[in-house]
């Protein structure tokens, strides 16, 4: 090959990749710039355990992105590659195809995406085409395989992946979203008969889909964790992913992964991102996202950086298990310990259950004008406070609360990683006889006058951070208010007061004040 132009097209402005629009907020493409940061990220690590080589230019490292969609983790490795090896490889045809037949791999996720990443790696739809880069295929899909499989049912549910039959049990023609590689119970022997016997991946790498459409729940089905723990069981020398954060406190059904992340000592690497669009431009999924970076031969602490809004915090070195979740705010972990310290119970305590009174949000079995002898009902609709009436015998779980006088505030709330942050919306006092759907959480006392020491609480900057530590989307759970204390319900409280018994310092209290916006007594 005596022209490098097929080499030299991401240098031209501008680079097409930067230009395609999303599939979803899903299957989201990976910007080239974010590939590049991850892939100098893994350079890095290579070089620290292997006395300074260079990555690039060995010959024999292999390289497998699972779940690729736009092909640009796999061009920038074989881009990277062809720099690196020009010495040990002169020729560059001999090069480029050396390159792409022993050491680039990748399993597309659609056929629209197979082909999207065929084109960016080979230039060519098809590895063998007459204007393929590479010279010596005798195949259309080269090493970047993709076949529509089916879900394997186990009734209403796909057993390795958990789609809902009603919503992905599609006519053949339609895309199904059965990715190949989480679908078998043995990935060695999967991977075996894509790319032949004996198949070793050095390096495990890519930007997995994040979700599956729910078929009739209120939530989507967390998908990436499963492309996670498919790619350990390969074993890999090193793996790297982009996925949502939420994994860190939240995430339905994603507790064991959570767990199994936290006390995982190959984890070198997390690089976290409190707002989405910093990474991909224009896309929108609550919680942020983050890359890690696993390797097989680290057994110590991991180096944490966060990235919010412009400022760049870390890297500093944790132990990701101290706590049951991942605390984001490296700098807040100082304020809980000191909080913690106290030993002074949970506001959880005396906090409802989601639907404690067992109606969700869209509940509507109760009366929109409440007469006099009614229970008042609390609920929402189109972002507004609304109360209704409800006859008392008609309130069947959880009747021992009718009689409490509650603090209240919506279960949900969202900000998109704004800082510095609200984190709770405003919260009301509902007096007694009273109850709410599923739209708010409550907390109980026994009077007015402890109503409104409590809420005075809620109003706190210092509740509101430490809420903040736990809650990475805007759902709020119980679980979310486990690190607040409990207070005595005698007085007004304040942040001065607050900061004064806990022997908070002047940082701490900064750090505090840059991190929650302040809210007004009777902000409602």
């Amino acid at each position: 090959m005596s022209d490098q132009a097929s080499f030299t097209l991401r240098r031209r402005n501008p680079d097409v990749l930067t230009c395609i629009a999303n599939l979803s907020n899903d299957e989201v493409f990976t910007p080239p710039e974010f590939a590049n940061r991850m892939l100098d990220t893994l350079a890095e690590a290579w070089a620290f355990n292997h006395s300074g080589a260079n990555l690039w230019a060995d010959p024999t490292v292999t390289f497998l992105d699972p779940c690729t969609k736009s092909g640009v983790f796999l061009r920038e490795i074989t881009r990277r590659l062809t720099e690196g090896l020009e010495k040990k490889i002169p020729n560059l045809t001999q090069r480029v195809d050396h390159i792409l037949t022993k050491q680039v791999f990748g399993i597309g996720i659609t056929q629209i995406t197979s082909l999207l990443a065929r084109r960016s790696l080979y230039c060519s739809r098809h590895a063998n085409g007459k204007h393929s880069i590479a010279k010596f295929f005798t195949n259309e899909t080269g090493n970047i395989w993709f076949k529509r499989i089916k879900h394997t049912w186990d009734g209403d549910r796909c057993k390795f992946c958990g789609a809902g039959k009603s919503v992905f049990d599609r006519a053949d023609g339609l895309e199904t979203h059965a990715y190949a590689f989480i679908h078998t119970d043995n990935i060695k022997a999967r991977l075996a008969e894509l790319f032949g016997e004996n198949m070793q991946f050095d390096v495990i790498i890519g930007n997995p889909p994040y979700q599956l459409a729910s078929d009739g729940g209120t939530r989507d089905i967390p998908i990436y964790n499963k492309f996670v723990e498919q790619a350990k069981h390969l074993q890999p020398r090193y793996l790297s992913m982009v996925i949502p954060s939420r994994w860190m406190a939240s995430g339905l059904g994603l507790s064991d992964f959570r767990r199994a992340m936290l006390e995982d000592r190959h984890v070198r690497k997390l690089v976290d991102y409190e707002r989405m669009d910093t990474v991909f431009p224009g896309v929108d999924f609550e919680g942020g996202i983050c890359y890690f970076l696993w390797d097989r031969d680290h057994t110590g602490k991991c180096e944490v950086t966060t990235v919010t809004g412009e400022e760049t915090i870390g890297p500093m070195a944790r132990d990701l298990n101290e706590y049951d979740i991942l605390v984001r705010d490296s700098r807040g972990l100082n304020i809980l310990k000191k909080v913690r310290a106290a030993g002074e119970p949970s506001i959880i305590n005396i906090l409802s259950a989601d639907k404690e009174f067992g109606w969700t949000s869209n509940f509507d079995g109760f009366r929109p004008d409440k007469k006099p002898a009614d229970v008042a009902l609390y609920y929402g609709r189109g972002g507004k406070r609304l109360v209704g009436g409800i006859a008392r015998k008609d309130v069947t779980k959880s009747p021992q609360l009718i009689d409490t006088w509650k603090v209240m505030t919506s279960a949900a709330y969202g900000e998109r990683g704004a800082r510095p942050a609200m984190v709770l919306g405003p919260s009301f006092i509902a007096e007694s006889p009273s109850v709410c759907t599923q739209t708010y959480l409550f907390f109980s006392v026994v009077s007015k006058k402890q109503a409104g020491s409590l809420r005075s609480y809620l109003n706190t900057r210092f509740f509101r951070f430490l809420v903040s530590l736990r809650k990475i989307t805007q759902h709020a759970t119980r679980a979310t208010y486990t690190w607040v204390p409990q207070q005595t319900w005698d007085r007004i409280w304040t942040d001065e007061a607050l900061d004064e018994k806990y022997g908070l310092s002047k940082d701490d209290i900064a750090h505090i004040e840059a991190s929650i916006r302040p809210r007004a007594s009777d902000d409602e």
